[in-house]
């Protein structure tokens, strides 16, 4: 990442500079800024905003959030005689972000997941509901179709990864993670 010199030098603002412009827009937007990336050696600079919201991120909302910040960045003055050309890119932060907080936990309810815990032992579930640090992942169980809850305590968890599922879970398996009521359709 380029110094706050560098930065000043090529008319672009600094990390501090955007998340505090964009900060209010975003939680306006139900998002919070998890990380700004500037890479003044990209042709033309880049500035990648990395959003997420309890609700995750459609197109339409990184469009929406994509205007906002390109028209207050637009008026932000860093070095009036610049006119620096950047590209702006408002992004999630994607399935390969490693679950490191219980808000990451909580964003990713519903969806599959690879945790190993501290023990070394690797588990792979569904994510349930996370409170008071403690997650409830939903395991299978002997047969097909048979599901049990576990809770385990967030800091027993040293990795956790979403999973890429190609086929859908079963109702059972989303019912127990709280994404559907019992009985309802999917």
């Amino acid at each position: 990442m380029a110094s706050d010199s560098q930065l000043r030098a090529a008319g672009l603002p600094s990390q501090k500079q955007v998340i505090e412009l964009l900060d209010g827009e975003f939680a306006r937007a139900g998002c919070e800024i998890e990380d700004v990336v500037i890479d003044t050696t990209a042709r033309p600079p880049r500035i990648t905003v990395v959003a997420d919201g309890d609700k995750g991120l459609d197109l339409d909302a990184i469009a929406a959030l994509s205007r906002s910040a390109s028209e207050l960045l637009d008026h932000l003055d860093t070095a009036p005689d610049s006119g620096t050309p950047y590209v702006l890119e408002i992004t999630s932060p994607g399935v390969e972000r490693p679950l490191t907080s219980e808000k990451h936990y909580r964003r990713a309810r519903g969806r599959k997941v690879e945790l190993t815990l501290s023990d070394g032992s690797v588990l792979t579930g569904r994510v349930g509901e996370v409170d008071g640090g403690v997650l409830r992942l939903v395991v299978p169980e002997g047969g097909r179709a048979k599901f049990s809850v576990r809770e385990l305590p967030l800091d027993g968890i040293t990795k956790a990864v979403v999973q890429v599922e190609f086929s859908p879970p079963s109702q059972r398996e989303l019912e127990l993670a709280g994404q559907l009521r019992k009985g309802a359709g999917a």
